[in-house]
């Protein structure tokens, strides 16, 4: 992922630490493309509920935002084997647009969408079922996978 992109793209990170390696990666690639980049540690998501009660919650109006950009990038670090707390709520909240029949239309949009993965950990290569959970979740719903790039934190002894 390290060619300009001609596409319109958001950045959609979270990271325990707000300038750590994630951070920093963000950065990088953002610097090399015109993206917009949101940090959902800045915004209240709260976990999936099936009754939908969310008080002062930052989702619907987050997702309206995403909605509008074509190629979703996601950040994480690799946290035993998965994504940040905060970045999973983000993906299950996408299952309120499944099964409330006004906002499935929203939904259906994401099948004219693509979708990347940046990743880091202290590992030469993402753990391969930390992608798969990607690539399953948005293919799922439709958008297409473009491209996965991987930073190893483990700095040489």
């Amino acid at each position: 992922m390290q060619q300009k992109l001609e596409r319109n793209t958001v950045i959609i990170y979270s990271s325990a630490r707000k300038n750590g390696n994630t951070t920093a990666h963000v950065n990088s690639f953002a610097e090399q493309n015109d993206v917009r980049v949101i940090c959902l540690d800045d915004y209240k998501i709260a976990p999936y509920c099936y009754d939908k009660n969310y008080k002062n919650d930052d989702f619907y109006a987050l997702f309206e935002v995403v909605l509008k950009y074509d190629h979703w990038v996601f950040a994480s670090p690799v946290y035993w084997y998965n994504t940040t707390v905060q970045m999973k709520s983000f993906i299950d909240r996408i299952t309120d647009y499944m099964d409330d029949e006004t906002l499935k239309p929203k939904l259906r949009a994401l099948r004219n969408k693509d979708f990347s993965l940046l990743s880091n950990a202290s590992s030469l290569e993402a753990p391969d079922i930390f992608v798969e959970m990607f690539k399953r979740t948005f293919s799922y719903l439709g958008m297409q996978f473009i491209n996965h790039h991987h930073k190893n934190t483990q700095s040489a002894a």
